[in-house]
């Protein structure tokens, strides 16, 4: 984007020109919460905007109420292209302004097809009384062909990988604004579109979005990653409890800049010795483990030891916590724990290993973590509630106060546990989530993405509860696409390829570009025998 006269702070290509999107004085009150307050934002054609801030921030708040599935407090004007616009209403749509959306559950129906889920918006608007079928069908072709997509239309979007389903969504939402825009007067909004991509679908995201912005379209991008928004945005609004909390050149501001921003302070980030605790006896043990992709992986762990697993999107290191506590059903395979019980993988429940002082927690919050729609309460106090047993049933006060103290050592916020667990934000949900497992003080913890779409703070807090946790004696499984997590928190990283563990990184070794450089170098090789590091 080439910079113009800056006279109000705006990078504009010409004199004069009116920013793609203004959106003044944007409040939203739920309840007694003002979770904005009085937030200005201006995105000028052209430009690839970021829009990050803690969990809580009001980041989604923002985006859905422009998006009109929120009414803001009176006084909000959206001006688009320097013309004056209704505001959308949970009845309306921004759609007809030229804007176009992919939010954070990626507003897929599971039980359609790809191809009804691609032509969705279409046929709601359409006041044909036909559906030409084979007309649809044509033109999502030519949309796949023309982002490189190759998904079967046919396919339920319920059966789909979760990256399939963000790029299907994706896809989609970049359709609509080169198909409605005229004149390059459109705006994407893309929020939290990365965290199930694999670095493939990364790269071809941010090159889609630089084609859409080169041709006058602009482009918000809303993230947690601070070195995906220095590398693909022209300028970023930082918002922090709701309000403004600055705006940045992205290219002149380094992380420390971000994260100040951020949070309002300086935070120091969390790192762990990449030395393996000393003396340390054997947790578990795995061996010759098949399940789906995953072919006769063998790795032990030991009491303290932060393990992690990683690899391409398909690579099968997400399948190993999940046939290890039996929530996918392994071919074969053994489990030996540290008191020498061994546990035949193929028969294995999730009760079984509950029972063993094994717990999991999953990568889908809401979906297989928690339930959204229980109290906050009753989510954490799940693994725990025979301690408040009596003959005239569950002490619920009791458990109330002790998720409450939970809750209050984990730094949880908004510090009410009778809100629902689908109320917090990512990454007081995941804090809520972490914290009702590491109550029961496992020996073998097995953490499936734990940071996917949580801010800088909140991270480093659930790093050091899990570091807590492992000085304690609990062995940590970690797997996770994130080298940077990978880096500040693990002993040890094992690297799996076509479903086998093709190389270990110890020591030295670990660092965030090391680990994406032995991903990488991993996925060109040829299936092999698995890599013996048991």
């Amino acid at each position: 984007m080439t910079q113009g006269p800056l006279h109000d702070g705006l990078p504009r290509r010409t004199p004069g020109e009116a920013p793609a999107l203004l959106a003044r004085n944007f409040s939203k009150v739920f309840g007694t919460s003002k979770v904005l307050d009085a937030v200005d934002l201006a995105v000028m054609p052209g430009e690839i905007h970021g829009l990050l801030g803690s969990n809580g921030s009001g980041k989604s708040t923002l985006i859905k109420t422009i998006a009109g599935l929120h009414a803001p407090e009176k006084g909000a004007e959206l001006i688009l292209y320097g013309r004056d616009m209704p505001l959308p209403t949970p009845s309306g749509s921004a759609r007809a302004s030229g804007i176009s959306f992919v939010h954070q559950h990626l507003a897929l129906i599971p039980s359609l097809s790809v191809l009804e889920n691609m032509m969705l918006n279409d046929l709601a608007s359409s006041h044909n009384w036909a559906i030409n079928w084979a007309r649809m069908r044509r033109h999502t072709r030519e949309v796949f062909d023309r982002f490189d997509l190759d998904l079967d239309l046919d396919r339920r979007v319920a059966d789909l990988p979760q990256a399939d389903r963000a790029l299907l969504a994706i896809t989609r939402a970049f359709d609509e604004v080169q198909t409605h825009a005229t004149g390059g007067q459109g705006i994407l909004i893309l929020d939290e579109p990365t965290p199930f991509l694999p670095q493939a679908g990364v790269d071809k995201l941010f090159s889609l979005m630089r084609s859409v912005a080169a041709d006058g379209a602009a482009v918000i991008f809303v993230a947690h990653d601070i070195d995906e928004i220095r590398e693909i945005t022209d300028r970023a609004t930082i918002l922090r409890d709701g309000k403004l909390a600055g705006s940045l050149v992205s290219k002149e501001a380094d992380r420390e800049d971000f994260i100040s921003h951020i949070v309002g302070e300086k935070v120091s980030l969390f790192q762990t010795s990449h030395d393996a605790p000393e003396g340390g006896k054997r947790a578990a043990a795995i061996r010759g483990l098949d399940c789906g992709s995953v072919s006769q992986v063998s790795f032990d762990i030991t009491e303290g030891e932060i393990v992690g697993l990683t690899g391409l999107i398909g690579s099968g290191f997400d399948v190993v916590p999940e046939a290890l506590f039996g929530a996918q059903k392994a071919e074969r395979g053994s489990l030996t724990l540290g008191d020498g019980r061994v546990l035949d993988l193929a028969a294995v429940r999730p009760e079984n290993l509950l029972a063993q002082g094994v717990a999991f927690l999953p990568s889908d919050r809401l979906g297989r973590a928690g339930i959204g729609s229980l109290p906050i309460y009753e989510n954490m106090a799940l693994p725990v509630l025979k301690r408040f047993r009596s003959p005239l049933g569950i002490d619920w006060p009791a458990v109330k106060s002790h998720c409450a103290e939970l809750g209050q050592a984990f730094d949880l916020r908004p510090a009410r546990v009778d809100l629902n667990l689908g109320a917090l934000s990512g990454g007081n949900a995941q804090k809520a989530l972490l914290a009702k497992w590491l109550q029961t003080r496992p020996k073998l913890l097995m953490l499936d993405e734990p940071t996917q779409g949580i801010d800088v703070g909140a991270r480093q807090k659930i790093f050091k509860e899990v570091h807590k946790a492992a000085r304690q004696g609990t062995a940590v499984i970690v797997a996770s696409t994130d080298a940077e997590q990978l880096a500040q928190i693990c002993h040890r990283i094992l690297v799996f390829s076509k479903g086998c563990i093709v190389s270990e990184l110890i020591g030295d070794q670990i660092t965030k570009d090391s680990i994406t450089q032995e991903t990488l170098r991993a996925s060109s090789l040829p299936r092999q025998k698995t890599l013996e590091v048991a």
